[in-house]
């Protein structure tokens, strides 16, 4: 099979790197991919929201499958673009997206289907934000009710941080806030059956102990070893299928990954969020452990195939990636700054480097290109092993005013085993 992966980050890289694996893919494309996907896929440089220049470049490498890795090709219709064109796609169409494109949207789809999830009011005035704030009370959580690359969110007990957020944004959620650990979960969906991957933890806040402002992600880690028994059914049960059927009912056939995010509340689980592809960074952990060949996964969500598919198979052991950010991030982050120590990060045993944020600099080397630079990924038969792992690969990387979390999992293998 011929692959075109869009995108060019580090969820892209890690959906590369697993498709490199699989014997069924014959032929591997990124657009506009990065240079460390470039040694994997075949690199074309093209605009990925434009539905019309990815279907000429899909038909001219004569691709059997497009990948859509990031969100905004997915509610700019990119999607049914291909679809209408005969071209096979992995990524729901632009009105099964608006599950992520609007936060006011998904909250009325879990409400038609009853899913649990946090009492929420869409807010079109400072007035009307006002009293949801003081509904609702703290901690504050404001949601841009678009697309934000992961920074729309603020979770504050200032309420002046909360009003102000609102004001940037201007329509806005603004919900109660759910308490308890948080969860990430991948389905493959293919309109009528739903499978689900390996449930993950990702961190959002910039720095140690969930602190300073909200981020695209940190770092992640999986399997979770403090996951209650039964919980992914549970999952499968009251939330996905039940959302599924509920975009079924409204002509919206939901093909390609729905993402859950999850709060694990004394009540039970409860939709944070819903997003209408891999998370990242919560891919690179997850796609690392998948030993089923992703390819045909992904096909088989376009052709309606999934019901064949009882379970997927995993390999043992964990996976921990931990990102480098670069300075200033998640505000403005500095461009443009040599990276090197990729090749020593790469020597790691069991670690290797995912780019993020990148661009070649001159024939050869690297510089940043993002907010979010690398990730490093260990991998080990233990959590606490891939943890190590995944630091001592990321403490080899030099790129001035970068930072990086350091309690990545940190909770999680101190209670392993």
């Amino acid at each position: 099979m011929k692959a075109l992966v869009l995108g060019g980050g580090g969820r892209e890289h890690a959906l590369v790197r697993a498709l490199s694996r699989d014997p069924g893919i014959t032929s591997l494309h990124c657009a506009p991919g990065n240079p460390g996907i470039s040694a994997n896929a075949e690199n074309h440089v093209i605009n990925v929201r434009d539905g019309l220049a990815v279907t000429q470049l899909a038909s001219r490498i004569r691709a059997e499958l497009v990948i859509i890795g990031p969100e905004a090709p997915l509610v700019e219709g990119v999607a049914e673009t291909l679809r209408d064109r005969g071209i096979p796609v992995f990524g729901p169409d632009r009105e099964a997206a608006r599950i992520e494109g609007s936060k006011s949207y998904a909250k009325e789809v879990m409400q038609a289907a009853g899913v649990p999830t946090a009492r929420a009011r869409t807010c079109r005035s400072q007035g009307q934000v006002t009293d949801a704030l003081d509904a609702f009370g703290t901690p504050y959580v404001v949601k841009d009710d678009g697309l934000a690359a992961g920074k729309g969110v603020v979770v504050t007990h200032d309420r002046g941080e909360a009003e102000r957020h609102a004001r940037e944004c201007g329509r806005v959620v603004v919900e109660e806030y759910l308490d308890g650990p948080e969860m990430s979960l991948f389905v493959l969906c293919d309109g009528v059956n739903a499978v689900p991957m390996l449930p993950a933890r990702d961190f959002k806040r910039a720095h140690d102990g969930d602190t300073g402002p909200n981020t695209g992600g940190m770092g992640a880690y999986a399997p979770l070893p403090w996951a209650p028994e039964g919980l992914v059914e549970e999952v499968m049960t009251t939330i996905v299928r039940p959302t599924v059927s509920e975009l079924a009912r409204r002509g919206n056939r939901y093909q390609g990954l729905l993402y859950v995010g999850l709060a694990l509340t004394s009540e039970g689980p409860r939709v944070v969020e819903f997003n209408a592809r891999f998370g990242d960074p919560e891919a690179q952990v997850v796609l690392d452990r998948l030993a089923t060949p992703l390819g045909a996964l992904l096909q088989a969500a376009d052709t309606g195939g999934l019901g064949r598919i009882t379970s997927l198979e995993w390999r043992t052991g964990a996976a921990v990636t931990v990102v480098l950010g670069a300075e200033n991030y998640p505000g403005d982050p500095v461009k443009g700054d040599p990276v090197s120590g990729i090749d020593a990060a790469n020597a790691v045993e069991g670690a290797y480097i995912l780019h993020a944020g990148t661009a070649w600099s001159g024939v050869r080397d690297i510089k940043s290109n993002g907010g979010r630079v690398l990730n490093a990924v260990g991998t080990g038969d233990t959590l606490a092993t891939a943890r190590e792992r995944a630091y001592q690969a990321i403490e080899r990387i030099e790129l001035r005013g970068s930072f990086y979390r350091g309690d990545i999992a940190q909770e999680a293998t101190a209670n392993e085993g």
